[in-house]
This record gives C-alpha cells, sequence and structure tokens, in this order.
C-alpha cells in the first residue's frame, strides 16, 4: 500500500498513524528506539504490507501492469490503490480528504523530530503540494510515478500505466473495493485498530 492507505488503516491513534507512515524507513530493531504505540504502528505497517503483497485481489489487479512494468507492477499497483482510495474517500470516511490531510500533516509536524532524516526531508513538499490529496486525480498519480521514476529504479512508464488505468478502471475499482474491505477487517481483528472514521453502512 501507499501512504494514503497507510495512514487510513492506522484507524483513531495518532502515535500509530506515525508509525505506519515512517515503516519503510525503520529498518530492522531501530523500531524499538520508539515509543510503545508508534513501535505497533511501524509492524503494524510491516503487517500491511505482506497482507496486501499476497493478497490474489491485488495480484490480480498487478497483473494488468505486468507487461509494462515486469516485477515493479507491484509498486504501480500500490500507488493505482490510493488512486482509487482518495477518489472514493467519502464511502470510507466520515471526514472529507482534505480534513484528514490536515489533520495527518499536523501529527506529523508536531512529531518532525522524531521521524527518519529522509522523512524530514520530503515532508515539507509532501504538505505544500498537497500530495495526500493530489492522490485523488488521474494527473496527480501520473506525477506520483513520474516522480518515483525519476528518483528509482521504477521504469519510466508511466504513459503506459494511465493507459491501463483508463482501459480497465471499472475493472480496477471492483478489485480495489473487494480489497479494501477485507484488510480494513484484517487491521481491526488482527490488530486492533480502532476504526471509526469509517462511515456506517
Amino acid at each position: 500500500m501507499n501512504f494514503l492507505a497507510h495512514l487510513y488503516l492506522s484507524g483513531d491513534s495518532d502515535e500509530l498513524l506515525l508509525g505506519n507512515f515512517i515503516g519503510d524507513y525503520v529498518k530492522g530493531r531501530k523500531y524499538l528506539t520508539f515509543s510503545a504505540e508508534v513501535q505497533k504502528g511501524i509492524l503494524l505497517h510491516r503487517a500491511i504490507d505482506a497482507y496486501t503483497d499476497s493478497h490474489p485481489l491485488v495480484k490480480e489487479a498487478a497483473d494488468f501492469f505486468r507487461p509494462h512494468y515486469g516485477r515493479y507492477a507491484g509498486i504501480v499497483t500500490d500507488v493505482i490503490l490510493d488512486h482509487f482510495l482518495a477518489r472514493y474517500w467519502r464511502d470510507y470516511s466520515v471526514y472529507s480528504l482534505r480534513e484528514f490531510a490536515k489533520h495527518v500533516h499536523a501529527v506529523l509536524l508536531s512529531n518532525f523530530f522524531q521521524l527518519p532524516i529522509r522523512v524530514k526531508g520530503f515532508l515539507p513538499f509532501l504538505i505544500q503540494h498537497k500530495r495526500l490529496e493530489s492522490y485523488a486525480r488521474v494527473e496527480g498519480i501520473q506525477q506520483s510515478l513520474h516522480i518515483m521514476a525519476h528518483r528509482t529504479s521504477l521504469p519510466d512508464k508511466t504513459n503506459q500505466a494511465m493507459d491501463v488505468l483508463e482501459t480497465n478502471f471499472e475493472l480496477l475499482h471492483e478489485l480495489f473495493d473487494r480489497f479494501f474491505v477485507e484488510i480494513i477487517c484484517y487491521v481491526e481483528q488482527q490488530h486492533g485498530v480502532q476504526m471509526s472514521q469509517k462511515p456506517t453502512l
């Protein structure tokens, strides 16, 4: 999962949210230097990634991008999943995406000195450019993939990814909806996350 989904799946705990956000940047047993609740967030991040990467619905979605991205298809799929969460945010939260993003920014800024160095480096950009909110737009996803292609080993096949998304939009959206219901149940039941922000269906 990408940033937005990890943050959403942190539920109501700000410390859990902090740990979940920095999870990729805290390696090995370094998580033990943080408070107990932040540790839980870091371990939750790892559990969410493992659950997502092994889930058949996510693998099915990744297959659409595999011809262009090969072994990197899962990375692109993570970004696409964030797009569906952001675009259909009101299906999953009683708060607006802007309200949620502002809360996330406030939590991260108030804990700035706890953040790993790499997170400190990109956090101002994430806030200034409203990156979390930008995921709701195709242009925002396109920009994210372009940035990743220039800063990581991700192939620069963004145009092809956008074509795949447009051509298979409804099917990918359906796969996301089915998967996200399951991962919400997973974090609630297996990790005790309280998800009061989700709407009552």
